[in-house]
Formats: structure tokens, C-alpha cells, sequence
């Protein structure tokens, strides 16, 4: 896979995205930056990280011809290959907290942020934003947050960590079809966090209710069963896990 280093740069995704509007991107390709003046987080969220310390990439992955109502499966595919890569070092109690972040023992370790490049109505590639909290040992105003120093108790080579993760993301996505979709969604349900366990959430009327994760559905929605045994299906604005 082709990488370009950078030292500084507003985002990492916007960067590719501009790149791929320029030359029709059909090559895996990464960008890394040493700091992201300006990352983003999902529903538009910053993403806190101090120069050097943390791995912020974009990744172009090409897709073959996946419909946009299969559009959830490229998230269940990124977040197993950073399951994987952490698993691979030996990172505890990880779990993937819907949609995808992904935690250690309820602490948030990485974020992702994916954008679809779409052509003819199908997916024919997707912009992942990475960011893994790797040395930084300090976070404001971000109780939930951790890296991967504070957990292991060591510092980690970036750039080692990188090419793990880039590894990773082209196993999943070589096996990103139809024919694999089942699977995906059962791995990814397995380690969903709070699953089959009563738990705290947020609506979007700011009101405040306690269901069960169930599953999600092939769109991506989460399903919550709620009182009087009715199962429910949300997408990411209708409601909010808390920890």
C-alpha cells in the first residue's frame, strides 16, 4: 500500500478525498500525519490527539461495487481490522462500542470516521479516518478516554503500528462480499459492548431510558429491546449509549 507521511495537516481524510477528486484513486493508499490540526469524529465531533503521540491516518480502500443499503459493513470491516490489530498486542477487554469506536475496558482507545466514495449508486471506495490513542497519557475533559501506553505500560512504535493496522484493514476488506456479510455481522456482534446487558441511553429529545442491545440490523441500526419486550431499531441520531 502506498503511504504518504505528512507533518502537519487540517485532516487526514479531507486530504485524501481532494487527492482522489484529482487523480480517480484505484490504489490502496494512507495518509499519516504527525498532527491533525483539525480531525474530525463522528457527527462531527474533534478528535483530541498531541502531536506525535497518537497514529492519525486516512486510509482510500477500494470497493467493489457495494450498495449503499450494504454501506454498514464497510464500518463492521474497519472496526474488526482494529479489533484485530489491538488483539494482536494483547489489549484487555476490548469491545467495539456501536457504531465503531473501540474500547478497552469501557475506555475509548480509537475512533473511526468513514466516508463513501459512490458512483452509478454503489460504493466503488470509502475514506476511513483512524485515530488510535497510542502514547498520550493525558486527555481534557475526556474521562473515557485512554491510549494504548496507559493500558500496556509502554510506549509504542507508531509506524509499527501502523503497517499492523494497514494489514489488517486489506484481510477484512478482501473478504468484504456478499457471500461474507452473515459472518462479518456475527463477529461484530459478538464483540459489541453492552450487549445482552441493561444499559443507560440518551434519545434524541434529550430524554434518558434503559434498554438491551440486541443486534443490529444490516443496516447498521441498533436494535434495543425496551420495556413491555419491544425490540426497537435506532440509526446513530435517534439515540446515544452512555457508559
Amino acid at each position: 500500500m502506498h503511504i504518504i507521511k505528512v507533518d502537519a495537516i487540517d485532516s487526514t481524510n479531507t486530504f485524501l478525498r481532494n487527492l482522489n477528486r484529482e487523480k480517480r484513486l484505484t490504489n490502496s493508499v494512507c495518509v499519516i500525519a504527525r498532527e491533525q490540526l483539525a480531525g474530525k469524529g463522528q457527527m462531527g465531533s474533534v478528535w483530541q490527539s498531541n502531536p506525535g503521540k497518537n497514529l492519525t491516518c486516512s486510509v482510500f480502500m477500494q470497493v467493489k461495487d457495494l450498495q449503499l443499503m450494504d454501506q454498514f459493513y464497510l464500518s463492521i470491516a474497519t472496526s474488526l481490522a482494529v479489533y484485530d490489530t489491538l488483539k494482536s498486542l494483547m489489549v484487555p477487554k476490548l469491545a467495539i462500542k456501536w457504531p465503531n469506536d473501540i474500547l478497552s475496558d469501557r475506555q475509548k482507545i480509537c475512533g473511526i470516521l468513514i466516508e463513501n466514495v459512490v458512483k452509478n449508486g454503489s460504493i466503488q471506495g470509502a475514506i476511513i479516518g483512524i485515530g488510535i490513542n497510542v502514547n498520550q497519557m493525558e486527555f481534557d475533559n475526556l474521562p473515557q478516554a485512554a491510549s494504548l501506553k496507559y493500558i500496556l505500560g509502554k510506549s509504542l512504535h507508531i509506524e509499527e503500528l501502523l503497517y499492523l493496522l494497514l494489514a489488517r484493514l486489506e484481510e477484512r476488506f478482501s473478504s468484504l462480499h456478499i457471500s461474507s456479510f452473515s459472518k462479518l455481522k456475527e463477529e461484530y456482534e459478538s464483540v459489541l459492548f453492552r450487549k445482552n446487558k441493561p444499559s443507560t441511553f440518551l434519545d434524541a429529545k434529550g430524554d434518558f431510558f434503559v434498554g438491551i442491545i440486541q443486534n443490529i440490523t444490516k443496516e447498521g441500526k441498533l436494535q434495543v429491546l425496551i420495556e413491555d419486550e419491544v425490540v426497537s431499531d435506532f440509526d446513530l441520531k435517534e439515540l446515544k449509549l452512555l457508559y
